[in-house]
């Protein structure tokens, strides 16, 4: 009976050491353990930004120009000359030939000189004023008798001016402008008579705008200076070469001794002058090239 309740025993244990074989090996191992995220990489500093470049070319200047090119540097050509030149900065003054040959020989600091006529760039070229070998007769005009475009009148040309009741002109002391009229009455011989009641214009522009504000009947100006003021004049008239001693010749130079800080700039100004899209913009203002 013992012998019978051990052998029981023994088979119990047996079983129970079975099951819990069994049930270990079916334990499920541990997962592995993640691997560790990769460092971040440090974020690229930023690339400092590059310096603008300096200007290829820097220094003020100023032109002296004819009053009758106001408008073409004005409205064009120092603005389209600034844009691809932006460290020179080009100030222009205007007035008649005569009173900036004047200034200049006074002491006017113009390292450009743009004349309505040789008279003058040839004085100051003499005087040592202008360098008499970048001198350039760059542009011609005409020059053309003028009335309001609500005047009336009976005038038809230069011939019968003398018709007109009032006549404006420029100075011929000093203004290219008259110098050209006086030239032409007085081949027709009407100069005598025009001299004594002329209203004397200290420059073109002034007697441009005489007869657009009626003040004169007729005036005479240059072609470029009518075609500005369509709306208030119109062309009676444009004078023959032929009663005429010179031709209307713009020329330009350069100052005689300019300033070492002023140099390079003068010298790509004058020679901008001078280039295809400058041409352009005279002759979009009614100048034909010489």
């Amino acid at each position: 009976m013992k012998k019978t309740k051990l052998i029981a025993i023994l088979l119990t244990l047996l079983m129970v050491m079975g099951l819990l074989a069994g049930c270990g090996s079916n334990t499920p191992e541990p997962a592995p353990a993640p691997e560790p995220a990769p460092a971040a990489e440090p974020a690229p500093e930023p690339e400092p930004e590059p310096e603008p470049e300096a200007p290829a070319i820097t220094g003020d200047i100023m032109i002296a120009a004819a009053a009758s090119l106001q408008n073409a540097f004005e409205g064009d050509l120092i603005p389209l000359f600034a844009a691809s030149n932006p460290g020179v900065t080009v100030t222009g003054t205007y007035d008649s030939s005569g009173k900036l040959q004047t200034q200049i020989e006074e002491g006017l600091d113009a390292q450009i000189f743009f004349s309505a006529a040789t008279k003058q760039m040839t004085a100051l070229a003499d005087g040592g004023f202008i360098d008499a070998a970048s001198v350039v007769d760059l542009l011609e005009n005409e020059v053309v008798l003028i009335t309001g475009i609500d005047t009336e009148t009976t005038v038809t040309g230069f011939e019968n001016i003398t018709d007109a009741a009032s006549i404006a002109i420029g100075d011929p002391a000093s203004v290219p402008a008259g110098q050209y009229a006086q030239e032409v009455l007085t081949t027709l011989g009407s100069w005598a008579a025009v001299e004594k009641s002329a209203s004397l214009g200290t420059n073109v522009t002034e007697v441009l705008n005489q007869v657009a504000e009626g003040s004169a009947e007729v005036g005479i100006v240059y072609a470029t200076d009518a075609a500005s003021m369509t709306d208030k004049v119109k062309i009676i008239a444009v004078a023959s070469p032929d009663t005429m001693e010179t031709p209307v010749v713009y020329p330009v130079g350069l100052q005689a001794d300019i300033a070492a800080d002023k140099a390079e700039a003068s010298q790509a100004f004058f020679d901008f002058l001078q280039s295809p899209e400058a041409l352009a913009v005279f002759e979009q203002y009614g100048f034909k090239a010489a």
